[in-house]
């Protein structure tokens, strides 16, 4: 089973750009999109012709804003979106799939750069989450996360750690959540295939040709209980692909 995840940082823009012939030829089972800008009905048909797929939306209220999106092949048990807190649902952030043998979690958490209240509000959303997550796993579930975290945990997942070391998505508080949240029992899949690997990054800044410099930082994930970590054959980066600011990361599970 071949799972995806993208911040497509528009999925109009990604589709443009060549997000529809991407998701023929990979194919994948399920892809977790975030940061879509968009509602269902706005899709563009390029991407609605692409057969075989059941699709999952979660919008923010406000338009062309946040939003999260699933393709699959196999249609969920059940989907919920968000997490019961109507703060940070009214943002689209969460889709929550029920399958036969684990949850998935499509999250694009909340971005901390513009300021104090907005650094607050994310660290809160992490909070909860991770509470959410756990009330989960005491019911016997088995989880996976995917999405856009925007927080580099180590100084391994960016070029520039000292540079940014008080800037959002690398500040203590942050890395320290992404800390606490593995010490619960989510693992970094990457992490635990490609423990010393340096410059594997999966988003970089447009300016100054930073993609072409692989000047990067890698703030996308796929998280897996420790009960999964057995079913787990490969997990891995694509930066050839293009159509975004992000690109995509796969999870390959037996």
């Amino acid at each position: 089973m071949i799972l995806y995840s993208w911040n497509v940082n528009g999925i109009r823009a990604a589709t443009k750009k060549g997000f529809a012939d991407w998701l023929q030829k990979v194919s994948p089972d399920v892809v977790c999109l975030q940061e879509v800008k968009a509602e269902e009905h706005q899709v563009p048909q390029e991407v609605l012709d692409v057969a075989g797929y059941h699709l999952e939306w979660n919008s923010a209220t406000r338009k062309g804003y946040s939003g999260v999106a699933t393709f699959s092949k196999k249609k969920p048990k059940a989907v919920h979106r968000g997490m019961g807190i109507e703060r940070f649902d009214t943002e689209g952030r969460i889709l929550h799939h029920e399958f036969a043998k684990f949850d998935l979690f499509n999250v694009y958490f909340p971005n901390g750069t513009s300021g104090p209240e907005r650094l607050q509000y994310k660290m809160e959303f992490y909070d909860a989450f991770l509470q959410h997550c756990e009330d989960l796993r005491s019911e016997g579930k088995k989880l996976i996360i995917c999405g856009d975290v925007n927080t580099a945990h180590q100084a391994i997942d960016l070029k520039n750690p000292k540079q940014n070391a008080k800037n959002s998505g690398f500040l203590p508080e942050e890395r320290a959540w992404v800390d606490k949240f593995v010490e619960h029992g989510y693992v970094d899949t990457f992490r635990k295939l490609h423990p010393e690997e340096p410059d594997h990054y999966s988003w970089w800044t447009y300016r100054a040709d930073a993609r072409a410099r692989n000047i990067g930082w890698r703030i996308d994930y796929f998280f897996v209980t420790e009960d999964l970590v057995s079913k787990v054959q490969d997990a891995f980066i694509t930066p050839e692909v293009m159509g975004s600011d992000h690109c995509p990361i796969g999870l390959k599970l037996k």
